[in-house]
């Protein structure tokens, strides 16, 4: 039986989606729907067609759909509507990644290569834990977060729902980033982060308190 998957994006984070999906051996096929790009063209050796606007027609009961898309509120909104038409939405986990078997993995989360997520960590849905990230015991991951590549959480860190943990950043344990966060590349987060805020530098400070 062929299994196809459908990942909805190719872009950036689409062409490293395609690479994991690949690296599993699951798939027979994949292919990217994206409006944005000339109806099959291609990226590598992965089709692009035209995205329509009934996601469901390329649904034949060996579909799975992936929602690779950086923008987090974005990629909420799309998945979302992927659930909402009952389509089998899948979470791709490198084969090069270290993941706990006591760790809880929603549906729709990207672990890319290299990742480290420890035991007891929860990763909520449609969230991103980039290359070589590293999440710690008792860690939870809100829905939608992006954890940037070479980020490092220390035991029980929390990160709010749609917030953005920059490149080679770090947090100490038992720390907060509120929802709709943004820390800055390289920070050094020693104190809890407060909702709709973005904070940078060593240690951490916030700069900007935003509405979402």
């Amino acid at each position: 039986m062929n299994r196809r998957l459908i990942i909805l994006g190719a872009g950036g984070h689409g062409k490293v989606a395609a690479d994991c999906a690949e690296a599993t051996g699951i798939y027979d096929s994949i292919v990217f729907l994206d409006a944005l790009y000339p109806d099959e063209c291609l990226v590598g050796d992965w089709p692009i067609l035209e995205k329509p606007e009934n996601v469901s027609m390329f649904n034949n009961g060996n579909t799975d759909f992936f929602v690779a898309i950086g923008n987090n509120f974005v990629r909420e909104k799309v998945l979302n509507e992927l659930l909402q038409d009952n389509l089998h939405v899948v979470s791709l986990i490198h084969p090069k990644s270290t993941v706990s078997r006591y760790a809880l993995i929603a549906h729709g989360v990207m672990v890319c290569a290299s990742a480290t997520i420890n035991p007891m960590a929860k990763i909520g849905v449609g969230s991103i834990i980039n290359t070589a990230a590293s999440i710690d015991h008792d860690c939870v991951i809100g829905e939608y977060a992006h954890i940037s590549v070479g980020v490092r959480l220390a035991g029980n860190v929390v990160v709010g729902s749609n917030s953005f943990v920059g490149i080679n950043s770090c947090a100490i344990q038992g720390v907060t980033i509120g929802k709709n966060c943004m820390l800055g590349a390289g920070a050094t987060l020693i104190s809890d982060l407060p909702d709709n805020t973005t904070a940078v530098g060593t240690p951490a400070k916030v700069i900007k308190q935003h509405e979402i």
